[in-house]
Formats: structure tokens, C-alpha cells, sequence
């Protein structure tokens, strides 16, 4: 797909999904493709999750990000492919870790396989990504993959240290975030900015891009957590604080309500005992004392980083549809 000018088409995600539709099937072909196992059930576990929605953002960054360096060839769809795989493993593993039932909206691999197979299968996805990325012999894309995969497993393992503590600083909450979400969509931008022979300071343009979009992302998901459609999320809401995750809205009403509801907000974290009464009541104090609205301009400041991030880069369809992508992240409902 060459690069052309801004069209005045492009103003919706909708329209981004139109414009791109070729580049992402052309992505699913080859993730289907790499589904190759001799051993059929790693590829019905696999396909169980892939096959089942998602947004493909992380994958949808690396071809965009290499389309608007220039990139004319179809290795990209190779190498998204494999961070989708990716992507997929740590979500396996997650669910094992946070002992959940509901994965967009259909029964997780762990509930259907059980979790040692659920863990091996997202190994399996792990290593066969990293066995097809050195087929690149790009040592740039290695040391990047590398760096956002390490960083994903400190983030969660940073998580679990977190989890059921209500003092966490806001700090460490936009550290762990950083590491287990923002930093593949980081590596995302920059190997297609790398794959397309960019300049050192575009991929740098593109790796700071990936981040703020990918800090963003997630404030708005754990937000969502609040205040979504339980059925257009795909889990029920709430379930961040049933786990004993504090995410930056609880954070903000921590600082900001009476002690006494302060107090029974940390024995629900703390017990596992939040009925539905509470987490209404919750909701309705997050409201009240602006919490769900301070999480949400933290996340539209990122998005405002991140579009600035592309100033650099000339106008094209690929930059209109990566600043169409950002703002989604702030204003999408799931």
C-alpha cells in the first residue's frame, strides 16, 4: 500500500478499519499460517483465543507505523503476525494468573483446558514468535521484541506485589502499566519503523508514540472497568477491584473519600467480598468526587503527547490513520 495524502475520509476508526482492510487481513492470513503445530490441541487452544476477537491494536500499530516510514514491501505482515502470538501467550498466562473465567466475552482456555495447558500453549506462542522473528536477522527488532517481552513479565510480576495493596502510589500504577501494556505497542511502532529502514530519530518519534498511546490505552481499559457496558466490555465490571487490582479511579477516590469508606473499600480489596450494592456505590463516589473524570484527562494528556509524537512525519493516509487510532483509545466504549 503506497503512501498518499490525508484524505478527508479517514475521521473515524471506522474509516481507519476501511482504509486498512487488506493490510490486517493480510495479517490474519499469515497468524493463521504460523498456527502450524504438529500437536493439533496448541493450535485449537491458540485459535480459541485468536479467533476471538480483540482489537489488534498492537499488531495494527506495526503496520501503520511501517507504512508511514515508507515501507512498500509485505514482511510486515510477518512480523505483526508474530507480535499478535505474542500478545496472545501473555493473555493465556494472565489468565492463569488472575484466575479468570471470561476472556472477550467467551470462556478463557483455562476454564476449557484447565491452566497447564493454558501455560503451555502460551510458551508455545512465545517461542514460536522469537523462532520466526531471528528469521529477520534484523538484530534491531530482536533487541526490541526482547526488551518489550522482559518488560511485560516485570510488569505483571510488579502487579502481583500490588495486588490487594491499596497504597500503591500512582507512580508504580503508571509503571506497571507502562511495562505490561504500553511497552509492546512501543516495540510495535518502532520495528515497523525499523523494517522500513526509518531514521533513528523516527523510530525514536515512533517508540515514544507507541508508549503514550499505550499508557493511555490502558487508563481508559481499567476505566472502562467502572464505567462500560459489562456486556459490550465482555467481563463484568468491576473486576479489577473483585481481583484486589487498585487502577488509577480507585487510586484518585482512595485519596479523595471519608475514612470511613475508605476503610470498607480496603476490607473489599482485601477480603474478595464486593457485592454488587458496593461496587454501585463505589461507581457512584468515583463520579462524585471526580475520580472516573481525572483517570480519563490523564489518558487524553498521553493521547495529546502521543499526537504530538507525529508532528515530524509528513501528512499521509498512514499518520492520518495512526492519529484516528489514538483518539480512539480515549473515546471507544470496550
Amino acid at each position: 500500500m503506497p503512501q498518499s495524502p490525508i484524505t478527508p475520509t479517514i475521521n473515524t476508526m471506522v474509516d481507519v478499519w476501511e482504509a486498512y482492510r487488506d493490510e490486517l487481513e493480510g495479517m490474519e492470513r499469515q497468524a493463521r499460517t504460523n498456527l502450524d503445530s504438529s500437536v493439533t490441541l496448541v493450535n485449537t487452544v491458540a485459535a480459541h483465543i485468536l479467533n476471538s476477537g480483540g482489537k489488534r491494536i498492537r499488531p495494527f500499530l506495526l503496520l501503520l507505523s511501517a507504512r508511514l516510514c515508507g515501507y512498500t514491501g509485505h514482511d510486515h505482515y510477518q512480523l505483526a503476525s508474530l507480535v499478535e502470538f505474542i500478545h496472545t501467550a501473555s493473555l493465556l498466562h494472565d489468565d492463569v494468573v488472575d484466575d479468570a473465567d471470561i476472556r472477550r466475552g467467551r470462556r478463557t482456555a483455562r476454564k476449557v483446558w484447565g491452566n497447564q495447558i493454558s501455560i503451555l500453549v502460551g510458551d508455545y506462542l512465545y517461542s514460536k514468535a522469537f523462532c520466526q522473528v531471528v528469521e529477520f536477522r534484523n538484530h534491531g527488532i530482536n533487541e526490541v521484541l526482547g526488551e518489550a517481552c522482559k518488560k511485560m513479565a516485570e510488569g505483571e510480576v510488579l502487579q502481583l506485589y500490588y495486588n490487594g495493596n491499596p497504597s500503591m502510589p500512582e507512580s508504580e500504577y503508571l509503571k506497571i502499566v507502562e511495562h505490561k501494556t504500553a511497552g509492546l505497542m512501543a516495540a510495535s511502532c518502532r520495528m515497523g519503523a525499523i523494517l522500513a529502514d526509518a531514521s533513528d530519530a523516527q523510530q525514536d518519534a515512533l517508540f515514544r508514540f507507541g508508549l503514550h498511546l499505550g499508557i493511555a490505552f490502558q487508563v481508559a481499559d481499567d476505566t472502562l472497568d467502572y464505567t462500560a457496558n459489562g456486556e459490550h466490555l465482555g467481563k463484568a465490571l468491576g473486576q479489577d477491584l473483585r481481583e484486589g487490582k487498585a487502577t488509577l479511579p480507585l487510586l484518585h477516590l482512595l485519596h479523595h473519600c471519608s475514612e470511613q469508606d475508605r476503610l470498607m473499600i480496603i476490607d473489599r480489596m482485601e477480603t474478595r467480598t464486593l457485592t454488587e450494592e458496593d461496587l454501585a456505590r463505589f461507581i457512584r463516589m468515583m463520579e462524585e468526587l471526580g475520580s472516573i473524570n481525572y483517570a480519563m484527562d490523564r489518558a487524553r494528556s498521553y493521547i495529546d503527547a502521543a499526537q504530538r509524537d507525529l508532528d515530524q512525519f509528513d501528512d499521509s493516509t498512514a499518520k492520518r490513520a495512526l492519529s484516528v487510532t489514538a483518539d480512539y483509545m480515549v473515546t471507544r466504549d470496550r
